[in-house]
């Protein structure tokens, strides 16, 4: 979740520029403060502040957590609100957004409890970030070969191969070839009940 280490510091980015403010009101309409928000979402509150004012750049797993936090959706957080709530997505409905280096296009329905985007990692894109967050996800490899770490595990999965794992395991998502990697992401903030547990008596 660390910003680009060549981008100005102090220089606003150019990308999502309506998301800063929003961050802002909603993490006040959530009656939160700095440091609690960030303590929340695994960030320093001096991140969070730069998130807040546009000297940083969000990325696609900041985004998750921050919208999980705030009780809404990554689309809804970046400003896209559609007239009705749909069954059915559109292909061509909408382009692709950015989200420090990621590209991602929503495949979901709007302002639900599980997240589905089709997501595009570029080569060397925070694949040293390691994540840990309630939940669960799956991911199926469309294109490329996607690197994720799972614990102290190492996978490479290829197009067709899928996972679905509890996303309090520490995993880091990378692509392992130059062109990047294409992939369905799914999100939900709902845990699977722990299969060893007993039932209670």
């Amino acid at each position: 979740m660390s910003p680009s280490a060549s981008e100005p510091p102090g220089q606003p980015v150019d990308e999502l520029p309506d998301v800063a403010p929003r961050l802002r009101d909603l993490r006040r309409r959530r009656g939160l403060t700095l440091e609690a928000a960030a303590q929340r979402a695994g960030l320093s509150p001096a991140h969070l502040s730069r998130l807040e004012t546009g000297h940083r750049q969000p990325s696609l797993p900041m985004l998750l957590a921050l919208a999980r936090i705030y009780g809404t959706t990554v689309a809804e957080l970046l400003g896209e609100h559609p007239p009705e709530r749909d069954s059915v997505i559109r292909g061509g409905g909408m382009g692709p957004a950015e989200a420090d280096g990621w590209s991602y296009r929503q495949t979901g329905g709007w302002g639900r409890a599980m997240q589905a985007l089709r997501v595009r990692v570029p080569y060397g894109a925070q694949g040293d970030l390691v994540r840990v967050h309630p939940g669960e996800e799956w991911l199926y490899v469309l294109d490329g070969r996607l690197r994720l770490g799972l614990g102290d595990s190492v996978h490479e999965l290829t197009p067709g191969d899928s996972a679905h794992f509890d996303s309090l395991t520490p995993h880091r998502i990378a692509s392992a070839t130059p062109g990047g990697v294409e992939l369905l992401f799914v999100h939900t903030l709902l845990q699977s009940p722990d299969p060893h547990a007993r039932p209670h008596t």
